[in-house]
């Protein structure tokens, strides 16, 4: 199984017409995704790798019945329209590989997709995907590539580092070792999905048999997912590698999201709070295969 996109996803690319759009939208059509839409105002009539382009997401909907996910190709300031677009045509998981985002245009998309039932990936994450099934996103950049990197298996993968999240795939990869799904959680302040809620997803998953994380300072994900490990609501073998060991409190890191304030957010609490919750942590990410290997007695 996998969670949140797999082959039956409907699909639509917002922004499909745009340089990104375009490229990313024939990359996800030909590692087999359902896209049945793209949407760019004004330019509706057209298409893209073969997919019909309309005005508004409302009127694909129109045309193809409701859609599961839409992926934002769009530019930042642009996004929260988009976002918002998506949720008023009844979508419930969007990903959103945008960086440069206003904070309240954040805020808001994240509070107006709580109150909708729906999810957001991001802003800011490179994509999610399905070994075998689908992507949304860029994750991966080529069919070929994308099937070589991401086998089908039993670990989940969650990246915090767009840039490393290929990293934990290819360790895995190497050892011999699949993955269900593999995602990153994006790079803004503010992000829509934890990493705890993806934890839940996971753990609900059966053939999930465990998760594997390529962590990084600032920011509350680690510790989010610490809290529910310790709480018991996720029981999988978690391992995990925290990056920014080396970093000042105060620095930035990475990206905007990786900002360590106020004693919190640092390397050294983040490990220290993953171990206290019964978490698996590795000093380098190549230990990452090794230590899933040994748990789950592969």
């Amino acid at each position: 199984m996998s969670i949140l996109v797999d082959e039956k996803t409907k699909v639509i690319i917002q922004g499909i017409t745009g340089r990104e759009g375009s490229a990313r939208a024939a990359y996800m059509k030909g590692y087999g995704t359902n896209v049945v839409a793209g949407s760019t105002p004004g330019r509706g009539g057209g298409e893209v790798a073969g997919i019909p382009v309309y005005d508004s997401v409302q009127e694909a909907v129109e045309n193809h019945g409701p859609i599961d996910a839409s992926v934002t190709f769009v530019p930042g300031p642009a996004l929260r329209d988009a976002v918002l677009e998506a949720i008023d045509a009844g979508i419930k998981f969007i990903v959103s590989p945008v960086e440069r985002v206003p904070l309240h245009d954040i805020l808001e998309m994240v509070h107006v997709a709580k109150s909708a039932g729906a999810k957001i990936l991001g802003p800011g994450s490179i994509g999610i995907i399905s070994p075998g099934k689908a992507v949304l996103g860029w994750l991966g950049a080529n069919p070929q590539w994308a099937r070589t990197v991401f086998p089908k298996g039993p670990v989940g993968v969650i990246s915090r580092s767009g840039g490393q999240s290929g990293t934990v795939p290819w360790v895995l990869k190497e050892a011999g070792i699949g993955m269900s799904t593999v995602l990153h959680v994006g790079t803004e302040p503010v992000t829509g999905i934890s990493m705890a809620e993806i934890l839940e997803l996971f753990e609900k998953d059966e053939e999930t048999k465990a998760v594997a994380v390529f962590g990084e300072i600032g920011g509350p994900h680690e510790e989010e997912a610490a809290q529910y490990i310790r709480e018991k609501k996720f029981t999988k073998p978690f391992v995990i590698f925290v990056a920014g060991a080396w970093a000042p409190a105060g620095m930035r890191f990475s990206h905007a999201s990786s900002i360590i304030e106020r004693g919190k957010g640092t390397a050294k609490g983040k490990i220290e709070v993953l171990k206290e919750a019964g978490a698996y942590v590795v000093d380098r990410p190549e230990e990452i295969a090794p230590t899933v290997k040994q748990l789950l007695n592969l």
